[in-house]
């Protein structure tokens, strides 16, 4: 999936902007993020605010620009083919997350927790929303709970859905951890997720927005197909790949097997818990918001801690083209099991624990199994810049998963002498 031109891009998020409920009027929109698959922009608004200074009652009245700055994302319905699932998802998450601040008396709530933006047309009906008492409907419904007039996102003329989320100040999502600080913190950060949503009232099941996300099985017989369909005629340029990814199928079952069988317990969890997606402090390098919420869904807490090794220790960039520089850091390894572990112990599972080096290295497989299967079929999921990324992703995914191979005695080491 080549990206569209910035320019028409760029445009239709500024129109998409002014169909939400901002303060002050759109001075700027730009793209933001490394995403691969939604669209994101940052909107900066400005607001003209009028003080009177003079203490002797004269006409000394200045006037100062009020900024602020807004998230908008257009929502990938190749991907997410029920976007408004996907939406009833997010704010139900988002109001939970944050009544659950707010009743602990957390000061800083605003941060920690996505907040949504209303759409100008729906503004008015908003009562409250912040407080998440409302059921589902009632959260994502606009006035009179009708469903074709939402709070929460907008249908431009083209079908295309888009957000908006208000800005996290003074926290930065990384692509890659650059310390063991990193790395630990954001741990946490998803550990503390992982708590806050673990009380979510099970009455309403949460929408399978992406089905069978994290089932590496079905990922593998996808690769079969796609190689034996080899549309593109690419199936020659992979080869090695290929028998990397098929000499490892004994491992693709083991995780959703253990969840059928009852070992691993069924939770809400994050599903695409990369380190990017965790905002933290630009000061104290302190976790502060999960973002990225369209795949949270039930499933087993070692998919998150899984993509957290598989990002957060990697020693090189997603594509990087030189697989000499990518290697598993034990450092940052060993940094988020202790942050992991610290945030998790009341509700985290003997054996949920005792599968967490593992965790790591099923998810980097499956992550290769899925850039290397959109390779072959033609680029048609993750967002490519050049000819070959997903290739180039595939490789690196794969020289990660011989890394951790490699350790993984020392990981389970690690993590079983944890009291």
């Amino acid at each position: 999936m080549m990206t569209p031109p910035q320019t028409t891009r760029t445009a239709d998020a500024d129109a998409a902007a002014r169909e939400f409920a901002l303060e002050g009027c759109v001075v700027s929109a730009r793209p933001y993020g490394a995403g691969h698959i939604n669209d994101t922009y940052m909107i900066e608004t400005a607001a003209i605010a009028a003080s009177n200074d003079n203490d002797d009652d004269g006409d000394d009245t200045r006037k100062s620009s009020c900024r602020r700055r807004y998230i908008l994302q257009r929502i990938n319905s190749d991907v997410f083919r029920r976007p408004i699932e996907v939406m009833e998802n997010v704010v139900r998450v988002c109001n939970h997350a944050r009544s659950r601040l707010v009743a602990a008396g957390a000061p800083d709530a605003d941060r920690r927790a996505l907040r949504l933006v209303p759409t100008r047309a729906a503004a008015a009906a908003v009562v409250e929303e912040e407080e998440g008492t409302g059921t589902v409907d009632q959260a994502t419904m606009g006035p009179g709970g009708d469903r074709r007039r939402p709070r929460w996102w907008h249908v431009d003329d083209s079908g295309d859905y888009w957000r908006c989320y208000h800005h996290v100040p003074n926290a930065t999502g990384h692509e890659v951890a650059s310390s063991p600080e990193q790395a630990r913190s954001a741990a946490m950060a998803i550990g503390n997720f992982q708590s806050l949503l673990s009380d979510l009232p099970r009455d309403t099941r949460l929408h399978e927005t992406i089905r069978d996300f994290h089932d590496t099985p079905r990922h593998l017989e996808r690769l079969h197909i796609a190689v034996y369909d080899d549309a593109m005629g690419r199936a020659s340029s992979a080869r090695t790949e290929i028998e990397f990814a098929l000499s490892r199928v004994d491992d693709a079952s083991v995780l959703v097997n253990a969840l059928r069988d009852g070992i691993l317990p069924e939770r809400v969890v994050h599903n695409d818990a990369k380190i990017g997606n965790v905002l933290l402090d630009d000061e104290t390098n302190d976790g502060v918001c999960v973002v990225d919420l369209d795949t949270v869904m039930m499933g087993t807490v070692l998919y998150d801690f899984g993509d957290l090794v598989r990002t957060s220790t990697s020693s090189a960039p997603e594509d990087e083209v030189d697989l000499s520089r990518v290697t598993m850091r034990f450092d940052m390894f060993e940094a988020l099991v202790g942050g992991y572990i610290d945030s998790t112990r009341d509700f985290l599972t003997s054996e949920e624990r005792s599968f967490l080096p593992f965790s790591g290295k099923l998810i980097t497989f499956e992550i290769g199994l899925r850039f290397l299967t959109d390779y072959l079929e033609g680029d048609g999921y993750f967002k490519v810049d050049r000819p070959g990324h997903n290739l180039d992703r595939a490789r690196v995914q794969f020289r990660l998963v011989e890394s951790i191979e490699e350790q993984m005695s020392e990981m389970q080491a690690l993590v079983d002498g944890i009291v």
